[in-house]
């Protein structure tokens, strides 16, 4: 099938306008495709990494090696998807001065937010296919929530909501049990 742009579209939830690459905190949440619960499992409120939930949890932690003016916040994996807080604090070392804030579906600008959690996503891609023998399949869901913090109080908000994550499992809409006890 050929790429109609009248017919194939996807709209971007990004902020219109907005420079990604620019300092500043972002919540994100990642999701597996189709939801599908690899990382662990809540087990009493907390959460349990299975051996696939410590490659999230290692590839996340290794960030700031590959982009050295990120620094992380609060962060956890679920059984199928993450949040967590990535800021950006140095524009200086980079190489670069982002002068477009988007430049398209699937390129994403040097030093953004978006190429961020694609490096983060390809990493854990990578080292769990390499686990299974299945190259190539698919790990994520395409795209990933974000959301520009804007001040003290948001990011005490959204630290708190990330920390209690775990014990609100049950009533997660990411969870699947949840998900199909409501259909």
């Amino acid at each position: 099938m050929r790429h109609d742009p009248n017919t194939h579209h996807r709209r971007s939830i990004r902020l219109q306008g907005y420079d990604y690459a620019q300092e500043g905190a972002y919540f994100v949440t990642i999701c597996t495709h189709h939801r599908t619960c690899l990382f662990g499992e809540v087990v009493d409120s907390a959460m349990q990494l299975s051996g696939f939930g410590e490659i999230v949890q290692d590839c996340w932690f290794d960030i700031p090696a590959h982009f050295p003016y990120v620094e992380l916040d609060a962060f956890v994996v679920m059984p199928n998807h993450v949040h967590g807080v990535i800021v950006i604090v140095d524009e200086e070392g980079r190489g670069k001065v982002c002068t477009a804030p988007t430049s398209g579906f699937g390129r994403s600008v040097a030093g953004s937010l978006s190429a961020i959690v694609g490096s983060f996503k390809s990493a854990v891609t990578k080292q769990i296919n390499e686990i299974r023998k299945t190259p190539r399949m698919t790990i994520w869901q395409r795209g990933y929530y974000d959301h520009v913090i804007r001040d003290e109080e948001d990011l005490n908000r959204i630290r708190q909501y990330i920390v209690d994550n775990p014990a609100h499992w049950e009533l997660d809409s990411e969870n699947p049990v949840c998900a199909r006890e409501k259909t």
